[in-house]
């Protein structure tokens, strides 16, 4: 793998003994979560950095209820507001795919205070499908649920769920891969994207990729209904399996996996999968995956040597335990180096559900912008789906990344997280960050907008400007900004006064209950500070 030879900083994976203050939490959850509540800083100022790290490792495990009928189009067998994930209906394929989309949208919205949520999206775009090409949304949850069921377990494991998935298995050409004509698709993306990558040191050949295609001859997918085989399941052909035996190169050390017939033939996935993972460089190539997404996109000589490797050796150490390289990851003091806060640009999810989340948006508030609830299930979903065409506006559309490789900014050298950033995604950006603070989205009865008296409450200083500044600033960016720009945000407050008690007075008397100018100061201030460029850092 080609490295810069300039060192960012010599920190490495020995435990992290600074202090545990409100930047390092705001730097912890904003890595971890997709936007802290007011309440989550709040909950882990009281933790010691371990004890925060455990507890968002801490996953529950228990699946969310599936996506509901929540389209006007006539379903025949779902009612609405009932779940469909068990009927399949390629009729309403476009249908259930936005209901698919917004139900994801609500659970990362209303995640808790785990790593969950950020871990299900890092694995799918690892594990890269398109639900526009496979298109059964029933197998996007399937896939979804995978995730869930497997974020911080062992990885081995994962890639063989991953390996006979119907979304995978359909989008890579797998559920057509037969002896008579071996498909090589899914057998190339799981060394080249998905164990090994394509670093100097993944010396797997051509006839690598063949041989392993012969092994995953024979998996199915039901896709028609009626079949002795149960709609929407996987199961192994045996008369589509190569028994022969698959011979591998020098980089498997000229591994042999012996082939076997009838129903034993499913077994071989398992040979093959051990033969990979046999490969030291599996453990280093998903450690720099994870290090792109949760720390910093580039990987210099330094960092490879000091972070990369001996994480590589706890994850292959562990059996390839996903949690256990998390928690070192996490709790070293490469992680809360100052170098590493505030040095990603966020990706749309993190930039829109992180809005979501630290202005509280879907609570309904005393201004009267009421978010529907699930007993609004159409409204609910419309307003999720409204966030998930934003996101793919600003090119991350969730379930339907680019191609196989996933999002380019995790892999796209050099730009990496820049290609968030440009000409067309940063105004989009910023129209929808002023249009949710000052006018909102309107759908019947129900809005989407800032309530920006309600975050104002949750902090204690909020009637002293310079303080109340000081806090925001704090949750909100990871690096400080500026006087000036602070300076400009009192002003906004003071309504070009110069006294602090101009805002004082009007906070108080708001909160008497007398109509004043302090609703639309604070409405000002908010789409100031999401407008300013240390706002699309994290």
């Amino acid at each position: 793998m080609a490295v810069s030879k300039k060192a960012r900083t010599n920190s490495g994976v020995s435990p992290y003994t600074g202090s545990f203050g409100t930047a390092e939490v705001l730097h912890l959850l904003k890595r971890t979560t997709f936007g802290p509540l007011k309440a989550d800083v709040d909950y882990f100022a009281t933790k010691t950095m371990s004890q925060a790290v455990d507890e968002i490792l801490d996953v529950d495990y228990t699946p969310p209820t599936g996506p509901v009928n929540s389209y006007d189009t006539n379903d025949p067998n779902i009612a609405p507001g009932q779940v469909w994930v068990d009927d399949y209906n390629s009729a309403l394929g476009n249908e259930r795919q936005r209901s698919f989309k917004s139900w994801w949208i609500g659970l990362m919205v209303n995640q808790d205070r785990t790593i969950r949520e950020k871990m299900v999206l890092f694995w799918q775009n690892h594990f890269s499908t398109e639900l526009e090409v496979y298109f059964w949304p029933n197998f996007a949850y399937k896939q979804n649920q995978l995730f869930r069921a497997d974020c911080l377990k062992n990885f081995k494991d994962m890639v063989k769920d991953v390996t006979l998935d119907p979304a995978m298995l359909v989008y890579l050409n797998g559920y057509l891969n037969r002896k008579q004509a071996p498909d090589e698709n899914y057998a190339r993306e799981l060394q080249e994207l998905f164990t090994l990558g394509k670093g100097e040191d993944s010396e797997y050949t051509e006839g690598d990729v063949i041989e392993a295609a012969r092994v995953l001859t024979g998996w199915r997918v039901q896709t028609r209904s009626g079949q002795a085989t149960p709609q929407g399941s996987v199961y192994f052909q045996e008369s589509w399996h190569d028994e022969g035996n698959k011979e591998f190169s020098s980089f498997y050390n000229n591994f042999t996996i012996t082939g076997r017939t009838g129903s034993d033939g499913a077994n071989e996935v398992d040979d093959l999968l051990a033969m990979i993972f046999n490969q030291f460089e599996v453990a280093k190539y998903i450690v720099r995956k994870l290090y792109r997404w949760f720390v910093y996109y580039e990987i210099d000589e330094t960092t490879e040597a000091n972070v990369i490797t001996p994480l590589a050796n706890t994850f292959r150490n562990s059996n390839y335990d996903i949690k256990t390289v998390m928690a070192q990851l996490l709790k070293s003091e490469h992680f809360f180096d100052v170098a590493n806060r505030g040095a990603l640009i966020k990706s749309p999810m993190d930039f829109l559900i992180g809005m979501m989340r630290q202005y509280n948006i879907t609570d309904n508030d005393k201004s009267g912008n009421v978010f529907p609830t699930s007993s609004d299930y159409k409204e609910e979903y419309y307003m999720y789906y409204l966030i998930q065409y934003f996101g793919s506006i600003q090119q991350q559309n969730i379930a339907d990344p680019p191609s196989v490789a996933g999002w380019p900014a995790y892999y796209q050298v050099p730009l990496y997280h820049e290609i968030w950033i440009n000409s067309d995604t940063l105004p989009n950006r910023n129209k929808v960050s002023d249009y949710i603070a000052t006018v909102g989205y309107t759908r019947n009865s129900f809005r989407l907008k800032i309530d920006p008296t309600r975050l104002a409450d949750q902090f204690a200083n909020v009637a002293d400007p310079e303080l109340f500044i000081d806090d925001l600033v704090e949750y909100f960016y990871t690096l400080d900004v500026s006087s000036d720009q602070k300076g400009y945000m009192k002003s906004i407050l003071l309504a070009g006064q110069v006294t602090n008690s101009y805002w004082t007075n009007d906070w108080n008397a708001y909160k008497a209950g007398s109509p004043n100018t302090a609703e639309s100061k604070l409405t000002l201030l908010f789409k100031y500070i999401m407008n300013l460029s240390e706002y699309q850092l994290s």
